[in-house]
C-alpha cells in the first residue's frame, strides 16, 4: 500500500471548509473524474467516476470525527482506496486542509490505466494537489458570495 500526503492552506474559516467537505453534490466541482455524487445515508455515498475512458460507479463509507475535524472514507466497491482529510485551523479565517490517500499502485493501474512506478505515483501526487486546489478555489468563492 502507498500513502500520498498533501496540503493547502484556504482562507476560510474552519467551518465552513467543513461544510463545503461535506456537501457531497459538490464533488464534481472539484474532484477530478467524479462526474455524479449523491448521499446515500448518513454514512454512504454514491460516485459515477470517469476511470480512464470508462464509467465506473464506487460506493464510499465516510466516518465523521466531528470534534478534531477529520473525515476518513473508504471505498465498498469498486478499487480498495482510502483517506483522510484533516481541517486545522490556521487562524479565524484561514483552515489548513491535509489530504492523505492510500491505495495499491497495481489497483490504480488496473482501474484508471495510465502509468506505473514512479510516473503513477507523480501523476496520482499532481491529482490530489490539483483537486485541493480546486477545492480550495470553490470555498472562496463561495465565502466571497455570501
Amino acid at each position: 500500500m502507498s500513502t500520498l500526503e498533501e496540503h493547502i492552506d484556504i482562507g476560510v474559516p474552519l467551518e465552513k471548509a467543513w461544510d463545503c467537505l461535506h456537501r457531497t453534490e459538490s464533488y464534481p466541482r472539484f474532484l477530478n473524474g467524479v462526474r455524479e455524487a449523491r448521499s446515500e445515508g448518513e454514512r454512504r455515498t454514491h460516485l459515477d467516476v470517469d476511470t480512464g475512458g470508462r464509467a465506473q460507479e464506487f460506493e464510499v463509507e465516510i466516518v465523521d470525527r466531528e470534534t478534531e475535524k477529520v473525515m476518513t472514507w473508504q471505498t465498498t466497491s469498486g478499487p480498495d482506496l482510502a483517506g483522510t482529510f484533516s481541517l486545522l485551523p490556521i487562524d479565524r479565517g484561514h483552515t489548513r486542509v491535509q489530504a492523505r490517500f492510500e491505495y495499491d499502485p497495481g489497483t490504480i493501474k488496473e482501474t484508471f490505466g495510465g502509468p506505473q512506478g514512479f510516473a503513477q505515483a507523480v501523476a496520482i501526487e499532481r491529482g490530489v494537489r490539483t483537486d485541493l486546489q480546486q477545492f480550495k478555489q470553490l470555498v472562496e468563492a463561495e465565502s466571497k458570495a455570501k
